[in-house]
């Protein structure tokens, strides 16, 4: 069995691979200030309920952009599960051509949807990833990484807004009962969820225009609730990134 562990700025996917097959899912809050012992009670906390022992796991592997838990994260699973973690960096074989300047630069995380996005879709492939910052990643049709963008994402628009304006707040992100709002909260909602729909409507379309036709993934923590706002998404992957990493740790254990 295989653990993977996708560390983002506000949320962290824990999976557990048996084979191909994700057998075990959850997501946590992402908090640079947990120690190497708060990690290993918190991930024993997810593992031994489940049925999971040290023993079952071959191997585990992480992508994070978040230097500070990677380094509590990884001796935290070494200890926790008794083998090697294999983090997801530049000098890692992941199989991927990567054509931008610096390849380097890019994120961990878009790289591994990327691989994930090739296996499962084909090239070309477009990726959108609705994390902290929703990213889109470009796959040529000879299945190089070609580039893509990047967005605030949609709760760090919401944070804007409210830390910007004194009588606004919070709101759920969930679809108001109409685009015409009929409360301060209504159209809180409406222009959160319906303008950033059409934010990421618009960069695709652009992409396309520019590098041509191809299918769109959504992915990342908020994807079920935009994936059905937005008109050029064709396929909502929540698993995309955990499926990315068992097949670089695959492709890197040969």
């Amino acid at each position: 069995m295989l653990l993977v562990i996708d560390v983002g700025n506000t949320q962290t996917a824990v999976g557990v691979f048996d084979g191909s097959d994700l057998v075990g899912q959850w997501r946590l809050s992402s908090v640079r200030e947990r120690t190497k012992d708060e990690f290993q009670i918190l991930v024993r906390g997810l593992l031994e309920p489940a049925g999971y022992l040290k023993g079952d796991f071959e191997g585990a592997a992480i992508s994070s952009v978040v230097p500070a838990v990677t380094m509590a994260l990884q001796p935290a699973l070494e200890d926790l599960i008794g083998v090697a973690v294999m983090v997801v960096g530049p000098a890692l074989d992941t199989g991927l051509a990567i054509e931008i300047d610096n390849p380097a630069e890019v994120g961990a995380d878009r790289v591994v949807n990327s691989v994930a996005a090739l296996e499962k879709y084909g090239a070309p492939v477009l990726v959108v990833d609705f994390g902290t910052a929703t990213t889109f990643d470009v796959v040529n049709p000879e299945g190089a990484y070609v580039g893509g963008a990047i967005a605030p994402g949609l709760e760090v628009s919401m944070d804007a807004l409210i830390s910007a304006t004194a009588a606004l707040r919070k709101v759920d992100l969930v679809e108001p009962r109409s685009v015409v709002g009929k409360s301060t909260v209504e159209a809180i909602q409406s222009g959160l969820l319906y303008g950033y729909g059409g934010l990421v409507d618009g960069i695709v379309r652009r992409i396309i225009a520019d590098v041509g036709q191809m299918p769109t993934v959504a992915t990342g923590g908020i994807a079920p609730t935009m994936a059905p706002l937005c008109e050029t998404v064709d396929y909502l992957d929540s698993a995309l990134t955990l499926d990315g990493l068992r097949l670089i740790f695959d492709r890197n254990n040969k």
